[in-house]
């Protein structure tokens, strides 16, 4: 969160538009203030304001709102970490190029992490050490 002045400053330059404020503030949660930098294949909005505070110049703004930083193309997370200089957009080497083996609609990977869908490794190794099962021999 950010300070009333700075809020405030950013709202008159943004603009008190209620859609620009109030969409910032419910998903950002700040109010911002900056260029469109670019647009990914996924519909996300790159933004950058260099007048703002150190590391946090650069943001983005999901087009889904249930949003997971998976979705964001490796060149964009590239340049909104500052790993680069340049956006994908300028740069050839960042940018998207499709590969022949992926598919032609774009969807992102979800991150399935403490999900029911996520990753679990079963193991094919007998145990070093085993728990201790009683066994009584019948009386006769």
């Amino acid at each position: 969160m950010s300070t009333i002045t700075r809020t405030i400053r950013n709202l008159w330059r943004v603009g008190v538009k209620a859609s620009d404020a109030w969409h910032q503030l419910q998903y950002i949660g700040d109010t911002k203030a900056g260029a469109l930098v670019g647009v990914d294949r996924f519909g996300n909005k790159y933004f950058e304001d260099n007048e703002d505070l150190p590391l946090r110049t650069r943001w983005v703004d999901y087009k889904v709102h249930d949003f997971d930083p998976a979705q964001i193309e490796p060149g964009w997370h590239a340049w909104i970490s500052y790993a680069v200089d340049k956006p994908p957009n300028q740069d050839p080497i960042l940018a998207y190029r499709r590969r022949a083996w992926e598919d032609t609609d774009a969807k992102p990977i979800p991150n399935l992490t403490l999900t029911r869908g996520a990753y679990k490794p079963y193991n094919t190794v007998k145990a070093k050490v085993t728990t201790w099962e009683s066994t009584a021999a019948e009386r006769k």
